[in-house]
């Protein structure tokens, strides 16, 4: 399937390869058409299973250790890239320390995520890869795995919810060729997680769980010592992002026991923050609702296997809010040169707010490249609100010549911008309403903007963040 063919009719799409599964309202209608191929329903409905109801094979029971980790790097060496290991000036200048980045975005499928599923399938029996493997991802880990079923002759059955950007759903299949098939399912990983493994209980085929199975944990693990050999010695900090853990997890079993004196972070988006809650409940807990934005780590529950390793290797845990994530993301591309997806910048975009000694050696992963340009947009408007440069109110305009010159002159700071101009007439003759977006030049500006509002004999409101109308607008 070509990108093109793709792109020209989403979300129907005429291809062997390629499967969206329909949501139904409360009525029974559908709200999408499904594809022509017939397949098994895997929408949401599926039963509630847990990850030890579908055997994948008795060696997912086996213990994470460096030793593993060791093992899994050998495996993977013929498939994952030794990827760079760079100095970033803007951040050694901010922090004061060393400050390098381990670019996992460079790998074939531009993230780690192909380390842990050819670690994991590569050491299937031929029973196991003769009934094939089936996997739930936000796009990372389906990539990795349809990367390791081409490389070794495995058909593949891919489930991705439908937040899923359609970059990373053309990759998988540019990645799989025809050893794979992708079925966009449901709106959360939770839904396609759910369908993967009714599939793998239904066919028989292996689960290939994105971060929580031991061989997957292993396999994602193999960053560390790669880090270590390519800087001569362990670093001071290492910075992670999480979602599930699977990173996280086998980098700090590794680092645990062989350089205990590493410090090791890791960072969370603020709306899916599912590790910190683990740890703050004591075992894996849902979140209540979850952000889907940083898709690739927007995970709902930390895992089974990746909490207690976690736990275990002493690492700490952070958040940082979403528009800030996508204010480092800038800087990524306009100051390094770097197209992080969202995930891949939350390392690098907690610096600001964790404790790094001056002088000291901190490595932050980026861990994935996997971002559709059309979020640019979403992500500019996220980081100019983050900021604090970025505003929306509702004026009521006198309907009378000369209104909207009066609120430009005599309202308006000389740098400030109107970005948005929605102006609706009633048919009182009054007052007609408007809803105006502004931009400032500096956050600081704000306090003028709101005092000449407030003096205005317009009516005015402002749209605050985090109501309904604001994440319309969003």
């Amino acid at each position: 399937m070509s990108p093109a063919s793709y792109r020209a009719a989403p979300p129907r799409v005429a291809c062997s390869t390629l499967q969206v599964h329909p949501r139904r309202t409360k009525s029974g209608h559908r709200t999408r058409r499904p594809s022509r191929k017939r397949h098994r329903d895997a929408g949401p409905k599926c039963p509630r299973l847990r990850l030890t109801d579908v055997t994948t094979s008795p060696i997912s029971n086996a213990r994470v250790t460096a030793a593993t980790v060791d093992e899994a790097a050998t495996r993977v060496a013929d498939v994952a890239s030794r990827t760079p290991l760079e100095l970033n000036a803007r951040l050694s200048e901010a922090t004061g320390a060393q400050v390098w980045l381990k670019r996992e975005d460079l790998q074939p499928v531009r993230s780690y995520k192909i380390r842990g599923a050819y670690n994991l399938i590569v050491q299937l029996d031929a029973d196991a890869r003769a009934h094939g493997v089936v996997c739930a991802s936000a796009g990372n880990h389906a990539q990795g795995v349809a990367l390791a079923c081409r490389r070794l002759g495995t058909r593949g059955r891919i489930f991705v919810p439908g937040t899923t950007p359609r970059q990373k759903r053309e990759r998988i299949v540019t990645l799989g060729g025809t050893d794979v098939e992708v079925i966009v399912v449901g709106d959360s990983y939770e839904d396609a997680f759910r369908a993967a493994q009714q599939d793998a209980a239904d066919t028989g085929a292996v689960l290939v769980p994105a971060f929580d199975d031991p061989r997957t944990i292993s396999g994602q693990g193999t960053v560390a010592p790669e880090i270590v050999e390519q800087l001569g010695q362990a670093p001071d900090l290492l910075v992670v992002p999480v979602g599930g853990g699977g990173l996280i997890a086998g980098m700090a079993t590794w680092l645990h026991e062989r350089h205990p004196s590493t410090r090791i972070i890791g960072v969370e988006p603020a709306g899916a923050a599912s590790m910190g809650a683990a740890l703050a409940a004591g075992a894996p807990t849902p979140l209540a609702e979850v952000d889907p934005f940083v898709d690739g780590a927007a995970v709902g529950t930390a895992g089974e296997h990746t909490f207690p390793l976690v736990r275990d290797a002493g690492a700490q845990l952070v958040t940082v809010e979403e528009g800030h994530i996508c204010t480092e993301m800038l800087r990524l591309y306009q100051s390094d040169g770097i197209i992080a997806e969202p995930a891949g910048a939350l390392a690098t975009a907690a610096l600001d707010s964790i404790e790094v000694t001056p002088g000291s050696t901190v490595v932050c992963v980026v861990s994935g490249g996997n971002n559709d340009i059309s979020r640019y947009g979403e992500v500019l408007e996220r980081s100019l609100i983050h900021q604090g440069l970025k505003h929306y109110f509702l004026v009521s305009f006198p309907q009378e010549p000369g209104a909207l010159r009066r609120f430009l002159d005599d309202i308006l700071g000389p740098d400030d911008d109107i970005t948005l101009f929605d102006y609706v007439k009633r048919n009182n003759r009054e007052t007609g309403p408007a809803l105006i977006g502004v931009e400032l030049a500096s956050a600081d500006d704000l306090e003028g903007l709101l005092e000449r509002l407030e003096d205005s004999p317009l009516g005015v409101e402002r749209v605050a963040p985090g109501s309904p109308l604001f994440h319309y607008l969003l």
